[in-house]
């Protein structure tokens, strides 16, 4: 209901067409490639027991496919998303013995898969529509596969570059970090 001239017409009526669905990725990656990925769909969450539970995932994959380079420890970095934050991840990190890296509180921007990663996925992907989420899925995993090493390597060589420009910015939004 609403106050309207008489004679007028009436406020149009909106029909709500319902939301695409929405596929949730956490990725672990180092210099050589992907190392894991997992899926979340619509409607489900990450939390501190679902992120510790990839942790124990991502030690096993460390082992199998980077055996004997991860002798002297892992250097772990990621945001600082609640349940990165949770005591439960942090006890989790401390017991596979990860080393964590400290991440700059609210900057997405300084984060390798959020500038180097998921930038050129979003270009591939652009403009695109998947009707079940297996279909993304399956876009995203080829668009990944399909990246030399040298794309991965180059993403660590950006991470430095990442905070010194966020110090000439003065700590504004970093846009895009380019090699």
């Amino acid at each position: 209901m609403g106050w309207q001239l008489s004679g007028s017409a009436g406020p149009k009526k909106i029909r709500v067409q319902k939301s695409p669905g929405k596929v949730l990725a956490s990725n672990f990656w180092d210099q050589e490639g992907i190392l894991l990925i997992d899926y979340l769909t619509n409607g489900q969450i990450i939390n501190a027991q679902y992120y510790s539970s990839l942790l124990v995932q991502l030690k096993g994959i460390l082992k199998e496919k980077r055996h004997g380079k991860v002798t002297k420890g892992v250097l772990f970095l990621h945001d600082n998303a609640p349940a990165h934050r949770a005591l439960a991840t942090q006890k989790k990190l401390a017991y596979l013995g990860f080393q964590c890296l400290d991440h700059p509180p609210y900057s997405p921007d300084l984060a390798p898969s959020y500038y180097h990663l998921f930038l050129g996925l979003k270009k591939q992907l652009k403009g695109r529509h998947f009707s079940p989420d297996a279909e993304v899925i399956a876009a995203a995993e080829t668009w990944l596969d399909g990246q030399p090493s040298e794309f991965f390597f180059s993403g660590w060589q950006k991470l430095e570059q990442g905070p010194k420009k966020c110090i000439e910015l003065r700590g504004e939004y970093v846009e895009e970090i380019r090699v």
